[in-house]
Parts: structure tokens; sequence; C-alpha cells
């Protein structure tokens, strides 16, 4: 199935996705930063295409806290600094998009805060090629006219082809030579080759290197000096882009504060952005927060749930009403598939969300600030460090009542479930007692399937019975997953089993005992003594041979178990056998 935070992420960018975590994690417990989140969600919901827009310049954005940190210590190449280039460029659309809003004090914040750091992207636009490649080995990572040594070198490593032309058609106009021309071989390098026929033509200066039949081979300072070059040129190239390329790294350093500031106000853009499209496709409302102590939820539903329903099943929507003065705690009592376990974690979860600033799967919800939401709920038992199911229940339900104060949301699930039926009731009932008179008051929701905990709301003003509406259809159940106020009559444990297809007789057994069981309890404190509850018919063992069974009985009380060996044991009893075999004849 999904997860709480799978329903809520629509974000954009990978900065995006952790903030949500983080928030999750991290509820606010203040009235103004909910609302603040509160009302950038409602402007985007309000006006469409600004947030298309924003969500579009947010994907381009991307990791920008991960590039910057990059740059913290040094390591990025050439490309991600040109990406921090192109997401300082959509933080400026960004800002301009959002300050549109006109009137929105709190967008209008948002685009005063986030700075595009103009100087440094035409800094780096006036360094980097567009195009600049991963490596700095490869070249091509700085454009030309910022740095002369460095357009010299490029010339040279680039355009040496032209260079060479230059020097022979300079010494072709010198010497008078028209047949002059300038190869290259990998003994010595670059040459002049002049025709035996204008041999006499040659200047003092050049070197004879090589005689040909046809021809002569000469070298010049000149053209040792450019062969040096180009080969100093590739290293040199590579040096000055490096250094000029740290240099840029360093600079942009400076701006690592403000980079990171444009960051979390992204981050916190994309989860707003990603908390109004999930309020627009499913239909959430905007709760509202205050200092108070009540929490009303109408026709809430469960986030995580409603999204993994069948296509054509709407979920079931409930009201819920919980506060310190009337009505502080709920018993929620029903069978064990009802819905009963959805209704309290969507109350949890509905409280959650607003808490982070989101809308809420409701009609409507008024929630007063929690501090603390606890929950007891089955399942995450630790077993493998050798406690119980019940022990580990027992020790979060301590570490609840000794942490509780009048804002908190308590959640219990079945508590009790891991022992007998009236241990569990008993614990129960105290521990909703316990909450009951604690002077600090808490909301709890506790869902139970021990209906004899109604009997405690008759005691206490501020405890009101609930069940999960059933319907019975013949001996069918019909679960309406419908809260409705009062107890529920009595437990639905064997429709349960009997859905789940136990055979027909173990149901029926299991009716009879509860019947049995239900006239002998007008008490809880009489304990069903199920001994004296005779199964209708007994299923007799030996048939009615008197003869048989009074000597199968002698023969059964003659033998000594302790001292049988299995050996002999298997032998008397296929002696038995051959007995009753011997009877049925």
């Amino acid at each position: 199935g999904k997860s709480l935070f799978q329903v809520l992420n629509y974000t954009s960018s990978p900065l995006g996705a952790r903030e949500l975590k983080r928030w999750l994690t991290m509820p606010l417990r203040e009235l103004s930063p909910i609302e603040e989140r509160q009302e950038i969600v409602a402007f985007f919901l309000a006006d469409y295409t600004t947030a298309l827009s924003v969500k579009e310049y947010i994907t381009r954005i991307g990791d920008i806290e991960r590039l910057i940190s990059k740059i913290g210590v040094l390591k990025a190449n050439p490309r991600e600094v040109c990406q921090l280039k192109s997401a300082l460029q959509a933080i400026g659309e960004v800002k301009d998009e959002l300050s549109q809003a006109e009137g929105n004090i709190v967008v209008q914040t948002i685009a005063d805060q986030l700075n595009a750091c103009k100087i440094l992207q035409d800094r780096i636009q006036c360094t980097l090629m567009e195009d600049a490649p991963v490596s700095l080995q490869k070249g091509n990572v700085v454009i030309e006219g910022i740095h002369p040594e460095l357009d010299e070198w490029k010339q040279i490593a680039y355009h040496g082809k032209d260079y060479l032309l230059q020097i022979q058609r300079r010494e072709i106009e010198r010497t008078g030579i028209s047949s002059l021309k300038i190869s290259y071989n990998n003994v010595f390098g670059y040459y002049l080759e002049v025709t035996h026929t204008h041999k006499d033509k040659v200047p003092s200066d050049w070197i004879r290197k090589q005689t040909l039949t046809t021809a002569e081979r000469y070298i010049t300072p000149e053209l040792k000096e450019y062969e040096d070059k180009i080969l100093q040129a590739e290293g040199k190239i590579q040096e000055l882009e490096r250094k000029i390329f740290e240099e840029l790294v360093q600079g942009i350093g400076e701006y690592i504060g403000i980079i990171q500031q444009n960051a979390m106000i992204i981050a916190r853009l994309d989860c707003l952005l990603s908390f109004a499209e999930v309020a627009g496709m499913n239909n959430y409302c905007r709760p509202t927060l205050s200092e108070g102590l009540e929490i009303k939820i109408s026709q809430g539903r469960h986030p995580v749930i409603e999204k993994t329903l069948r296509a054509g099943d709407s979920y079931i929507a409930n009201d819920l009403m919980l506060d310190n003065d009337t009505q502080q705690i709920i018993v929620i009592t029903g069978p064990n598939m009802s819905g009963k376990s959805a209704i309290l974690r969507q109350t949890a979860l509905i409280t959650l969300i607003a808490h982070i600033g989101s809308y809420v799967p409701a009609e409507k919800a008024e929630i007063g600030l929690v501090d603390k939401i606890f929950t007891r709920v089955g399942a995450s038992d630790n077993l493998s460090i050798g406690e119980s199911t019940f022990m580990v229940e027992m020790i979060e339900t301590a570490n609840i009542l000794n942490n509780i104060s009048e804002r908190s949301l308590i959640i219990l699930d079945e508590i009790g479930r891991g022992t007998s039926t009236y241990d569990g009731i008993s614990i129960a009932w105290a521990i909703t007692e316990y909450l009951h008179n604690n002077q600090m008051k808490p909301k709890t929701l506790f869902a139970t399937h021990y209906h004899e905990l109604n009997e405690i709301a008759k005691q206490y003003p501020r405890i009101a019975n609930y069940h999960v509406a059933v319907k019975e259809a013949g001996d069918k159940v019909i679960f309406l997953r419908k809260l409705v106020p009062g107890g529920s009559e009595h437990s639905f444990g064997i429709h349960v089993a009997q859905m789940a297809g136990l055979p027909k007789s173990v149901i029926q057994r299991a009716n009879q005992v509860l019947h049995n069981m239900e006239s002998v309890r007008g008490d809880v404190s009489v304990s069903p003594d199920t001994r004296s509850i005779e199964p209708q018919m007994q299923l007799q063992i030996f048939g009615n041979q008197d003869t048989l069974s009074s000597r199968l009985k002698k023969e059964l009380n003659q033998l000594d178990i302790n001292t049988l060996t299995p050996v002999e044991a298997l032998l008397k009893l296929s002696q038995l056998k051959q007995l009753l075999k011997k009877s049925e004849e």
C-alpha cells in the first residue's frame, strides 16, 4: 500500500521531497507559521497558471542544495557550475512570477527573500562555455575573450594550419622559391622542403636536415619554436582553464549562504505546491486551526485508504468531535473489520497534516493546536527481543500516560488484547478512567472490541460511546463503516470468523458457547465456566457394548505409562486395536 508521504508527495525536485519528509516528522506547533503555509497553498489553488509555471521552474532548479554543497568543498565540475547558473535563472523567474501576486503579503515576502544572484549568473555566463563539459581535461571550458594568454594558446593549438601557411607564404616571398612547402615527419618534426632547382636560393639561417634525390629538407629556429609551442599549448590550456575555473568556484563560495537560503525557500514552495495539487485533486479543505482545545472534523476521510479503493468505490466519511470539557474520550466499539482503526488513524492523520500546513481530507475541520499525538496501535511489536505483545503494549501505554498534556491527542487501538479477556477489559477500563480523571483531560479515541467498556460511559460525564454501524442481513453482516453514537450490543467476532471461511461446525459451536456465556454472564465478575456448557451431542468414543468398553478400561487402567518403553507402548496399542477390531466383527 501507499504511505502518507506518497499520497502528499507531488514535489518537482529532490529538494522538495526531502523537505516534505522533514515536515512530516516535525510538524509545527504554532499557529502563525501554519497559517502562512496555508496562505501559500490557497494562493496556488486560486492561481492555477502561476502554480503551473512555478512548478515548471522548480523542475529546472533541480537539486541546487546538493550542487551548492559540492561547490562548497570545491568538488564541482564545469557542467555543474553551468547547472547552477540555469538554476539561478529559474529562481529569478520564480521571483518574478511571485512578485506579481499583488496584495498577498505572504507570497510577496517569499518573492523578496529569493535572490537570483544576478552578478554571479553574469560571472558564470561570461566565464564558461554554454555547454561546458564535465571534465576540465577536455578543454573548451572557458569562453574566448576573457584571458588573452589563454586565447593565444588556443589559437596555436586549434588554428595551427593557418599559422604554418603564413610562414610558408612569408618565406616564399622572402626567398623567391615558389615550390617551397612546409611538412611534418615524426623524426624531426616540421621542415621546409626545397627542390634542387632552387637550392642556391636557400638563406643561410636555415639548417639542412636531409637530402633526397629530388629535394632537400631544412628546419628553422622559428619552426622548432612553433613545434614546442603546439606541444606546450595543450598543457597550458588545461592549466589556465583550471586556474580560471577554480577562481570562479571560489568566487561562488561567497554566495553559498544566499544560495542555501534560496534552496530552503524553493524546497518550501515545492512542498506547498504539492499540497495545493493534492488538495485540488482529492477534494481537501483548508482546516481552521486555533488556540482552542477542540477537534471537530466533518466528513473526514483517511487520506491513504481513500487512494487505494477500487475504482467506483467512495470512501465513507465520518464526523468526529473531541474536546476537553464535554466529549473528551470516545470509546468506539464494533467488530474487528468494521473500520474502527481507519477512523482512529484518519483522525490522527488529519490532525498531523493540518499541523504541517496542508489541507485535509474532510469537508470542514476545526482543530485546536495539538502538541503531541500519542498512538498505541497493534502490530509494531517488539517480539525479537523477547518481550511479549502484551508487554510492548503496556510499555507504550505507560509512556503515553506519563507524558500527556492538555493539548495531547491519544489514539488507543485495542489496548489489552494481548492478554486474557478479563485482564484486558480491566486494564482498558482502568486506563480509560485514568485518562478521564487526569487534570490535563487529554482528548482520546479508544477503539475496542470489548463492548463491556460501554458501561464506563454511564459513570463518567466526558466519555461517549460510539460504534461503527453494521447491518445484519440474515446471517450475513454488512459493514456500513459509519460512526454512530451509542455502544454496540454484541461483538461480531463470530460473523467475521464466518466470513473468513471457518468450518460451519466451528461457527455453530462458537455461537452456542457464546449464547451460554451470555446467559451466565449477567455480571462481568462471574468468570464463565465453560465446562458447564455441555455440547448438545456427546460424541461417544466407545460404542455401546459395555463389555468391550470395560475391558478396554481395565487394560488401560492397568498400564503404568511411566515404565513402558516406546516399543512396548506401540505393541500395547496394536493389541488394543486388535481388541476393538474383533468386537466390531
